[in-house]
């Protein structure tokens, strides 16, 4: 859509794109949970992972997130800013953003094919030729600017991928990213529903790969919320012995923990309560039942050593990560088609005139807050920029 937008901005070209569902947007409007975080202030190089993640940054120079809010602003998009960088619509719909968006393609020389797969495209010596199942389309310049292959259900699929393969690109191997991790950890199902502040590090072996600090969450299978998606990178795309540190109290050290603990010695409720009022219910049972402590017993019977024991495991319990969720749970698909056959600068192929790329196809994917649909405007305005300028 941005790439569509940007290139019917000159009004000599004549813009055709193709949707493979009903309706354009679909996939946007399930992204920050129906909120859809459309950009984050503080996008950069360093937010960007992929062979090369240099890679976006003429993209993000040429259109940054100041001039993306711009843009959307442009197209009648209210929007605010949250401390931490995150851009949202006003109204906290993510539809604001697609009708905002569906609007501006309402132009005399825009044409929108939905339920339009395309099934092949190739180069002709005039520019190419585009077939779905029903007919045959010429172009001058074709962008491909399909997503990648996360989020199945809601239209993520290996279109982009085959397309630009059919034309001698190469893709590295895929993977999901900012996604659900499986654990086999017996307390994942006793918390199933429980969102917590926490700070989590990821280990393989003895190296720490990834951490972060924000809300997690526990599910029936393991664990996911936001910190869960910011750190499960590394775990995804690397086989590995992986396990998860997790710190219920990184706001307190050890020693203020115990302070108020022994604080409760006095008390004559029994140990399952021995973290009221500290941590939910009940995650402070869990974490004591972990630490090998009685339920039944009173808190006024506790030792310093099943103190020190539950202390240890609200600052570091350590779960074993099994597996992620896959692409059909997955917000981002790491790897893509590699970049180094294309040219920063402009989006286009190296290796057929025309042709352009942009967005998750490509081998780029953002950290969680924002980063993915910025790279999605900026790599498709600019890849429409370039095309419609280097039609003659």
């Amino acid at each position: 859509m941005a790439a569509a937008i940007t290139a019917a901005q000159n009004a000599d070209v004549k813009v055709l794109l193709f949707e493979r569902q009903a309706r354009v947007g679909r996939k946007l409007l399930a992204t920050g949970n129906g909120r859809c975080n459309l950009s984050n202030i503080h996008a950069n190089m360093s937010h960007y992972h992929g062979g090369n993640p240099d890679f976006v940054a003429s993209a993000l120079d040429t259109f940054s997130s100041s001039e993306t809010l711009r843009w959307f602003e442009d197209l009648g998009l209210y929007t605010v800013t949250e401390v931490n960088g995150k851009v949202y619509p006003y109204s906290d719909q993510a539809n604001s953003v697609v009708d905002v968006l569906r609007f501006a393609l309402e132009r005399p020389n825009i044409t929108i094919l939905t339920g339009a797969e395309v099934l092949k495209a190739r180069k002709t010596e005039c520019g190419f030729t585009v077939e779905t199942a029903d007919c045959e389309y010429t172009c001058d310049a074709l962008i491909i600017a399909c997503g990648g292959l996360a989020g199945t259900k809601l239209g993520g699929s290996m279109a982009g991928y085959k397309l630009l393969r059919g034309f001698g690109h190469h893709a590295t191997r895929l993977h999901p990213a900012l996604v659900q991790l499986k654990s086999s950890w017996n307390g994942c199902v006793s918390l199933k529903g429980v969102r917590t502040n926490c700070h989590a590090i990821i280990r393989e072996k003895d190296a720490a790969v990834a951490e972060g600090t924000g809300e997690l969450q526990f599910t029936e299978y393991g664990i996911s919320g936001p910190l869960t998606f910011e750190i499960s990178r590394d775990a995804c795309c690397y086989p590995g012995d992986w396990c998860c540190v997790l710190d219920f109290l990184p706001g307190m050290d050890h020693e203020h923990l115990r302070m108020r603990l022994l604080r409760k010695k006095q008390s004559s409720q029994n140990c399952d309560e021995l973290l009221t009022g500290i941590l939910h219910n009940r995650l402070g049972r869990v974490l004591c039942a972990t630490a090998g402590i009685s339920g039944q017993k009173a808190i006024s019977e506790i030792t310093d050593d099943e103190i020190d024991r539950v202390i240890t495991v609200v600052k570091g319990v350590v779960i074993n990560l099994t597996e992620p969720l896959g692409m059909d749970a997955a917000q981002v698909t790491a790897g893509g088609i590699i970049t180094s056959e294309f040219d920063p600068q402009t989006m286009e192929s190296r290796l057929v005139q025309g042709l352009y790329a942009c967005g998750e196809v490509l081998d780029i994917d953002g950290e969680c807050g924002g980063y993915n649909l910025q790279w999605a405007w900026s790599s498709g305005r600019l890849a429409g920029l370039s095309a419609a300028g280097g039609i003659k």
